[in-house]
C-alpha cells in the first residue's frame, strides 16, 4: 500500500510516481500545477522524482521518449492543459506507434473558481478549457486516456496510469489531473507499487512452432525493425541468426540496432530484395516491412511475426501475410526461441557454415561498394551525404548514442554508421517531425557521460522547438552535438509530382511548389546565443576536422550545431535503397 491518506494531491502525486519507479518529471511550465511546485520545493521530502522544466510541451514529450527508449525506465511528463496537449499530441502519437512508455499528465479546472477553495483564475472558464478536457483530447493518441472526476480516486489513478503505461504492448498514457484536486486531502491510500511485472512471453507451443520453421527451412531470411530495442534482445536475435546462418535485413526505418551492422549476416537495407528468394520469412518486430503489404515479395514463402503488439489496433491498415502470428515481449520470446533452437540445430552444419560463408562475403562487397561510392565523393562540391555520413562513422567515438531525425539522408546514416553498438540508436521520430532534438537531449539526461549526436535535415529543423531544447540542454547542462544536413529544401516535393504526372506542367517549367527552403539562414549561429560552439561547413576536406571540433566542444560541457551545406535538393534525383 502507498499511504497517501492525509496527504493533499500534489503530495500523494508525487508519492505515488515515486513508488511507482519513476524518477524523472519532464515539464512544461503550466500555473495550474502550483500545488507540485509547492510540494516539490519541500525541504522534508527527499524520496520524489527529479522535476526537469523543459519550456515546451513537445520538448518535455521528447525527452521523455529519449529517455524511456534508453533506459527502459517510466518517466512522468507534466504539461499544460489542452493547449499543451495539442502541442504535444503529435508526440504522444510517436510514442503510441513506438511502444515509448510514458505517464502523461495534464492539469485542467473543474470549478472555474466557483467552488470553495483555491481560485484558479478567470482564464479558465474564458480561454483554457474545451469540451471534455485534455483527456478527450488526446484519446487517439495515446495507449488511455481519462480525467480524474474526483479526490477519491486521484493516488490510484496515478498508480494505475503508470502501470498500464509499462504494461505490455507498452506505450503513452494520459491523466488529466484537476488543480482543485491537488489542494484537497486525499481521504484514500493507493494500492501497492509497481513490483515485478513481468511482460508476456509468446505462447511455447506458437515458439516450438517457428523454431521448427526455421530450423527447417532451406532459405530462411529475418526482417527486423525494432527488435533490437533492448540490447540483450539484439543479442538473442545476433544469436538466432547466427544459428540458422540466414540473413538479417533491416528497414529503412528501423529505430534501432537490431544486429551488428558490420555483422557477416547484416544484409542491409532493402528487406522486400533480401527475402526474394525466401522460403521462410521471419518479421522480428517489423510491422510493414515492403510496399505494397498485401504482396509478399518471396510468393511462396511461409511468413511468420513475432512482435509486442503484431495487430497494431491504432493502424488502420495491416495487410502483411502471417501464417503464424506471435504476441509477447521481444526480448524473452526471442530468449526462448533461441533455445528451442540450440536444441535443434546441429553445431557443424556443412549446409550452414557454407551459407553464412557466402552471406559474410556478400556483406563485405556490399559494405566495401557503399565505402568506394563515398570516398568516390571525397573531392565534390557541394558536399553529397554519403561523404558525410562516411566521415562521421570514420571519427565517431565508439560509445557514441545517435538520434536521428532524417528522411532523405537516413538511408546514408544506416549504411556509414556501421560501428555503432546495439542499444545506441534511435528514432528521434515516426511519421511527424518536431521531436528529434528533444529526444536526443532525453537520450543525453540519461547517458550524461556518453557522446550523443542528433543527426537532423533542413526541413525537420525547422519544426523542432530550437529555442525551448537549446535552452532546456543550457539550464540541465546537457551537451550533445547536432549535425544538420542542409540540402536547402523538401526532397519530397521534387520526387512525389514527377512520379504521378511525369509529363506534367512541373516537370516541363521546373517549377516546384514548396520544394525550396530558402533563403538559408546561418542556422549555426543561434547555438552561440545558449553559450554553444557552432560552425558551417561546405568543403569535403573540412568534414572530419569539423566534426572533431563538435565533439570536442561537447567535451567540455558546450552544446555543438556543425550545419553542412550539402547539394540543393533542387539538384538532386531520388535515390533507389539498396
Amino acid at each position: 500500500m502507498i499511504e497517501t491518506k492525509g496527504l493533499n494531491g500534489a503530495q500523494a502525486f508525487l508519492k505515488v510516481l515515486s513508488a511507482m519507479g519513476v524518477e524523472r518529471i519532464f515539464a512544461s511550465p503550466g500555473s495550474e500545477w502550483a500545488p507540485v511546485w509547492e510540494a516539490l520545493a519541500d525541504p522534508t521530502v527527499n524520496d520524489i522524482p527529479i522535476y526537469m522544466s523543459t519550456r515546451h510541451e513537445e520538448t518535455a514529450l521528447g525527452m521523455a521518449s529519449g529517455y524511456a527508449k534508453s533506459t527502459g525506465k517510466l518517466p512522468a511528463v507534466m504539461i499544460h492543459t489542452t493547449v499543451g496537449a495539442l502541442h504535444g499530441a503529435m508526440a504522444m502519437r510517436g510514442a503510441l506507434h513506438e511502444g515509448v512508455p510514458m505517464v502523461i499528465f495534464a492539469g485542467e479546472s473543474v470549478g472555474f473558481g466557483e467552488d470553495d477553495g483555491p481560485d484558479p483564475g478567470g482564464q479558465w472558464g474564458a480561454h483554457l478549457t474545451d469540451m471534455g478536457g485534455p483527456a478527450a483530447m488526446v484519446e487517439k493518441n495515446v495507449k488511455w486516456s481519462f480525467g480524474v472526476n474526483t479526490k477519491s480516486i486521484l493516488p490510484a489513478t496515478v498508480e494505475r496510469a503508470c502501470r498500464l503505461a509499462m504494461a505490455g504492448p507498452r506505450g503513452p498514457v494520459f491523466v488529466s489531473m484537476p488543480m482543485e484536486h491537488l489542494f484537497e486531502e486525499m481521504n484514500q491510500n493507493a494500492a501497492t507499487g509497481l513490483g515485478k511485472a513481468p511482460l508476456a512471453t509468446a505462447d511455447p507451443d506458437g515458439v516450438k512452432e517457428l523454431a521448427d520453421l526455421l530450423a527447417n527451412a532451406k532459405n530462411p531470411v529475418i526482417v527486423a525493425e525494432d527488435a533490437g530495442r533492448t540490447v540483450t534482445a539484439s543479442e538473442h536475435l545476433t544469436a538466432i541468426a547466427e544459428l540458422l546462418a540466414c540473413p538479417v535485413s533491416e528497414s529503412r526505418a528501423t529505430g534501432s540496432i537490431n544486429i551488428p551492422r558490420n555483422h557477416p549476416l547484416h544484409s542491409g537495407f532493402n528487406p522486400a530484395g533480401a527475402v526474394k528468394d525466401a522460403d521462410v520469412i521471419f518479421l522480428a518486430s517489423s510491422i510493414t516491412p515492403w510496399h505494397p503489404q498485401t504482396t509478399t515479395p518471396s510468393a511462396d514463402a511461409t511468413v511468420a511475426i513475432l512482435d509486442d503488439d503484431p495487430h497494431r489496433v491504432e493502424m488502420p491498415f495491416l495487410g502483411i501475410q502471417a501464417d503464424l502470428c506471435l504476441a509477447g515481449d521481444m526480448e524473452t520470446s526471442l530468449a526462448r526461441l533461441r533455445a528451442e533452437l540450440q536444441e535443434r540445430i546441429a553445431a557443424d552444419d556443412p549446409a550452414r557454415s557454407a551459407r553464412a560463408a557466402e552471406l559474410k562475403s556478400a556483406n563485405e562487397a556490399r559494405r566495401a561498394k557503399w565505402k568506394e561510392d563515398a570516398e568516390a565523393l571525397s573531392n565534390e562540391t557541394p558536399l553529397d551525404t554519403r561523404w558525410v555520413a562516411h566521415e562521421l562513422g570514420q571519427v565517431m567515438p565508439d560509445d557514441a548514442m545517435v538520434v536521428e531525425e532524417l528522411i532523405t539522408h537516413r538511408l546514408a546514416a544506416h549504411q556509414y554508421l556501421d560501428r555503432l553498438k546495439p542499444g545506441s540508436w534511435f528514432n528521434g521520430c515516426t511519421g511527424g517531425l518536431g521531436t528529434g532534438l528533444s529526444t536526443a537531449l532525453g537520450v543525453k539526461t540519461a547517458n550524461p557521460d556518453r557522446p550523443v549526436i542528433c543527426l537532423i535535415g533542413d526541413g525537420s529543423f525547422n519544426y523542432d522547438p530550437v529555442p525551448a531544447v537549446y535552452g532546456a540542454a543550457q539550464e540541465h547542462d546537457l551537451p550533445f552535438l547536432k549535425i544538420m544536413f542542409n540540402n536547402h529544401g523538401y526532397l519530397s516535393q521534387k520526387s512525389a509530382v514527377p512520379k504521378y504526372y511525369p509529363s506534367g506542367n512541373t516537370v516541363k517549367t521546373g517549377e516546384y511548389s514548396g520544394l525550396h527552403i530558402g533563403p538559408a539562414p546561418d542556422y549555426w549561429k543561434i547555438i552561440e546565443a545558449f553559450g554553444g560552439y557552432g560552425e558551417k561547413v561546405e568543403e569535403p576536406g573540412e568534414v572530419r576536422a569539423a566534426i572533431a571540433r563538435g565533439l570536442d566542444a561537447v567535451n567540455k560541457g558546450q552544446a555543438a550545431f556543425l550545419e553542412v551545406r550539402l547539394r540543393a535538393v533542387a539538384d538532386t534525383v531520388d535515390r533507389t535503397d539498396k
